[in-house]
This record gives structure tokens, sequence and C-alpha cells, in this order.
């Protein structure tokens, strides 16, 4: 019969293997089947000609979600507002391409290759950058970058809390605390040194600030609920799926359904969203990321606050015969 130790080696053999291959799920899948899935794209112009530009959205079935518009400044405004990720105008001169290389240059790639592919040989298409990504990060691969760091800021926040015994006001406070020191130190290595982003410095640290007390509270959350079980829960959630199903690295769209969804309702992802609204367009769009946010940080930090201590084993008391009291003469 097997003995503890060796139950405890065949679980570890099991076990790593299992983890590799959820890890390059997670991972690998999303990003071999990158593809548009109902990306929204607007179309503008003369109605014969922007008809025809609809139509050859149209042709692939699902890819595209396409909104119509007047004319050029109302493709732009929705650009700008994070209504659509590009737009077609159609032009005497041919088509001209609005483009958004901060929502996401992968996007801005694709539609650049679309349309050039679908008119004409030899047409000329114009294309303009209407909100251009950063020169410190062209490609969008810094951004994309920061989102695992911010995970593991998070994780380990909740786990401290967890592991050092912290509850109620003290471990809130904790990670209120921790949150804001790290969106402070985020912000000033990716604005004020990298240049990733671009746009209000406080309202950037409030934004990074907020992603890492979403995923620490919602870890020391589950912990407070599930005992240490609870970190491992959140380790999967925030760091495993959190990370990989972000879609900050490409567009939520082009992930596979319904992973592009699942990382929009996760701090990492929908954090990584938020923080593009508010670097480069203006804070458009970033109502809902907010509220997505504030709730799980809610609900994390309620988890803490009412949970209440594990009480102290009461000490032994003697149980010997009772002693005679001496006699005095």
């Amino acid at each position: 019969m097997p003995t503890a130790p060796n139950r405890r080696a065949v679980a570890v053999v099991l076990l790593i293997p299992l983890m590799v291959t959820l890890a390059l799920w997670a991972f690998a899948w999303p990003a071999a089947r990158i593809a548009p899935r109902d990306l929204p794209v607007g179309v503008a112009g003369a109605a014969p000609a922007a008809q025809q530009l609809e139509q050859r959205f149209q042709q692939r079935d699902g890819a595209f979600e396409v909104h119509r518009f007047d004319d050029e400044g109302a493709a732009r405004a929705a650009i700008e507002d994070r209504v659509v990720y590009g737009a077609v105008v159609a032009t005497p001169q041919g088509p001209h391409l609005l483009t958004a290389s901060a929502a996401s240059p992968v996007v801005s790639q694709l539609l650049r290759e679309a349309v050039t592919t679908s008119v004409p040989e030899g047409t000329r298409v114009q294309v303009t950058d209407v909100v251009a990504a950063p020169p410190g990060d062209p490609r969008g691969s810094a951004l994309g970058a920061s989102v695992l760091p911010l995970a593991l800021a998070g994780m380990a926040a909740g786990a401290v809390v967890t592991l050092m015994g912290l509850r109620g006001v003290r471990a809130a406070l904790t990670l209120v605390g921790s949150a804001a020191l790290v969106g402070l130190a985020a912000t000033a290595v990716a604005h004020s040194w990298l240049g990733v982003v671009t746009g209000d410095w406080w309202t950037e640290a409030g934004v990074l600030a907020l992603t890492v007390l979403a995923i620490g509270s919602a870890v020391a959350g589950l912990a407070a609920l599930f005992g240490p079980r609870g970190i491992g829960i959140g380790a999967l959630l925030m760091v495993l799926l959190g990370n990989s199903f972000s879609g900050v690295t490409s567009a939520p769209q082009l992930l596979p359904e319904p992973v592009g969804a699942i990382g929009q309702w996760l701090p990492p992802g929908v954090g990584g969203s938020l923080l593009r609204s508010v670097a480069f367009f203006d804070g458009s769009a970033a109502g809902g990321a907010v509220l997505t946010l504030s709730l799980w940080s809610l609900f994390g930090l309620a988890a803490v606050l009412l949970a209440r201590r594990t009480p102290k084993p009461a000490a032994p008391t003697p149980t010997g015969p009772a002693r005679e009291p001496a006699l005095t003469g």
C-alpha cells in the first residue's frame, strides 16, 4: 500500500503536466486563433460608394460589425469615442482609411490589409491615424506587457494580507495603501520614464491603483471565504485567465469567443482597456470599466471586512487531583 510521501510524489508528478497544459491552453490557444469577430468598424461617405464598402466588410461573415456614418467628421468622432476601431470613408479619390493605433496597433494593421486587398489593384488607399500610439510605444508592446506585473502585484498583496493573518479594517487599509503606492510607482515608470501612456498623470495613477486593488482585494476576499485554497482560485482567475484573456496586446474582439468577453469581466483585461481610455482617448468609454473594477474591489473588501479571526483555542485546565489545604497549628 503506497505511503503518504509516495502519494504526494505521484500527485506532484501528475499536477505539473496538468498545470503546464492549462497554461498552454490559456496563453497559446487564444494567440493562435487571432481573427476579427464582430470587430466594430465604420463606413462613411456617399450612399452608393459607402454601400459597396459596407458590403465588402459584410462578405466576411461575422468578422466585422459595421456602423454607418454620414461623413468623415462623424467617423472620426466615433473613433475618438471608442465606438469603432477604425472607419473607411468613400471619397472621389478613393477610399480613405481612418485608424486608431492607440486603440490597437494590431487592429490598425488588420484594417489596412483588409481595405487594401478589397479595392481594385492599383487603387491608392489614403490612411490617417486619428489617435496614434505614443512614440514611446508605437506597437503597443509595452502597454501589453504591463498587465502581468499589475496582476502579480495585486496577487502578492492579497496573498500577503492573507498569510499575515490580517483581517477587518487593518487588512482593507493594507490593500488600499499598497494599491495606491503601486499605482504611483507604475505611473512614474510608464508615463514619466518610458512615455508608454500620455494622458493625465493622476488619472492614470488612479486607474492603475484601482486595477491592483480589484485584483488584491479579490484574492484576499476569496481567501477569507474559502481559506488558503482561495489564493489558488485567485491566481487562476487573475494571473492565468485574467492575463491571457485580457486582449491588451491585440483587442478583445480578436480573441476566440467567449475568451474576449470573459477577459473584459476580469480586472486585468478591463483594467488594460480602462488604461487605454484614459491614456489616449480622454476617458471615452471608461464608465463600464470603472464600474467593473469597483465591483471587484467592493466584493473583496467586504469579504475581508466581514471575515472573523479564528479564535485561539483556550488554554487547557489542569486535571490532576485537587491539593488539600495545608494544616496550620
